[in-house]
Formats: structure tokens, sequence, C-alpha cells
């Protein structure tokens, strides 16, 4: 099946691991999807649930994607204003991309979020919150065949959207955590502890054990998404705060890195609070529904 990309591009993305994740899934989940870390959404938009809670401490995101939901933004308004900032954009050069940057720090207009023209078209934030990206020098950052694709990846996420019932809540994890019942399945996917990175309000050793607390005492099941190793140390984590819990892993390449040299292989591990039942392939009926449902929605499609 078509792996769903979404409009927004988070470091740590799981786009290539979606199915891993969809695949741990029990048959019978009928309850609620809750990411207390929704980030890009690329999980939730590819394990399709009928109901999800998507939360995040990033209030750009989920106004990012309320937007989407009530309408403000939809793929003509994309299609727009891709256009005319690419325009602006190949005139002016670098000095127009730090006027757009500075004018979304201090307007948080959610297209303006949609700004792709960033290094490597990722969101960052620096420890004020502020949005630190440096500019990309590709030439026609925004070309025809780029508008299309982003303009597309809205379509397909409004009409995704329309069909289920989503609610996108801006709020720390503790609470959607406590919130939760026993058929729903939380799914986390926190910074990486022990890893660089640049999350919207920070991450560290308190955080994690903050989160192993809640997850412990959770009602629900969960699903949580970390490290294991890469080619230079192990995630020590997994030995102490996460070690009376079910791990499997997989070896993953993230290529987010300015260089080739920095892109090198790591063991992703799941972390879950029930046994995985391994599937050489999804569920066939849910993967006969979802294929319905990606050609009916995956037909939409605006070109520029």
């Amino acid at each position: 099946m078509k792996v769903i990309v979404p409009p927004i591009k988070c470091q740590g993305i799981k786009t290539k691991l979606s199915d891993w994740i969809k695949n741990v899934i029990p048959d019978d989940f009928k309850g609620e999807w809750i990411e207390p870390f929704m980030g890009s959404g690329v999980v939730a938009f590819n394990v399709q649930p009928r109901k999800a809670i998507l939360c995040d401490i990033n209030p750009h995101l989920i106004n990012f994607y309320n937007a989407i939901k009530s309408g403000a933004i939809a793929p003509s308004t994309v299609k727009s204003f891709l256009k005319s900032e690419g325009k602006k954009l190949k005139e002016n050069g670098e000095d127009y991309y730090y006027e757009v940057r500075e004018r979304f720090n201090k307007n948080q207009e959610p297209l303006d979020f949609l700004n792709r023209s960033c290094f490597n078209g990722m969101i960052r934030f620096n420890g004020k919150g502020g949005f630190n990206v440096p500019f990309c020098k590709k030439p026609e950052r925004f070309a025809r065949s780029y508008i299309t694709e982003i303009v597309n990846q809205v379509s397909y996420i409004q009409n995704l959207i329309k069909c289920y019932d989503y609610e996108f809540i801006c709020q720390d994890f503790e609470k959607i955590i406590t919130n939760a019942s026993k058929g729903d399945i939380i799914y986390c996917d926190p910074p990486y502890i022990g890893r660089h990175v640049d999350y919207y309000n920070g991450w560290n050793e308190k955080s994690e054990m903050r989160l192993n607390a809640f997850l412990k005492n959770c009602k629900s099941m969960f699903i949580l998404s970390t490290w294991h190793s890469n080619d230079y140390r192990k995630n020590k984590y997994l030995d102490t705060l996460w070690s009376s819990f079910d791990v499997i892993t997989k070896e993953h390449f993230y290529h987010v890195g300015g260089y080739e040299k920095n892109r090198n292989p790591m063991l992703e591990a799941l972390v879950t609070n029930f046994t995985v039942v391994y599937k050489k392939n999804l569920n066939r009926k849910k993967a006969k529904q979802i294929s319905l449902f990606n050609q009916k929605i995956g037909s939409v499609s605006v070109s520029p």
C-alpha cells in the first residue's frame, strides 16, 4: 500500500517505519488511537484509525492541522500561497525567506508554517520556541512539481480528516495518557533521549522518567518509539526505565543530516506493554478497508 506522506516534515519522521508500527497493532483493536507526540502526524495518517486524539505541545503543528480540519487551509489556498511565495522567493532570495520566518514567529499564521524553503524542508525551534531553520539555497525551491506534491499532501489529509473522527489538541502528554481507556492504544513518539533533538519544549532524563511513570500506570495498551543502538552506543534507558516491557527492533536510516557521513543506520525500538504477534501482512479485512479508502481520497489531486 502507498505510504501517506504528510505536508509537514519533522526531525525523526516515521514515514518509512509506519508500516512496521501498524503491523504490531492487535487485529481486534477498536478503541481510540491516541498520540501524545503527534509531530507530523505520519503514523496516525497511515494507521488510519476511525477515531484518534492527536496531541502535541507544539501549538504550530496543532494550529496547522486544525486549520485544515476547519477549512481555513485547503488545497486551493495552499496552491495560491506557494505559487505567490515561490515567485517572491525567486525574486528576492534569502532575504525574503528570513522575512517570512520572522513573520511566522511574530504572527504564527499556519500557512507560513508550510514554508518549505528552509534547510531540508524541516521544522525546528530554538529554546524560546522560535522557528530557526536556516535558508535552503536550492534554486527555484517552489517548482511546479514541488507545489503539486505539497498541495496533494494537504488534499489527502483534508479528505482523511473529513472521513474519520480526528481531534487535534495542544497539551502536555500527562493529561491525555491519564484519560486513556482500556480499549485504546497510546502511540508515543517522544524526542529520543540521549540523542541530539530540537524538540519544541526540550526533552531530558526527567521528561523520560515522567513519561515512563505515566505509561506504567495507564489503563490502555501503549507503543513507544525510541532508539535501541547505533554503531557507537546503546540506549541505556532500555535496560533501566523500560526493562519491564517488551522490546522489538528494526534497522533504519534517517536521512536528515546535512552530509552523507552523518546519515548512519540506527536500530529502532518499539516498547510495548503487550506481546506483539508478528503478522506477515496486515489483517486482510483492515488492509482491504484501507486500500479502498486510499483509492477514494487518493484520487483527489490539485495541479498548479
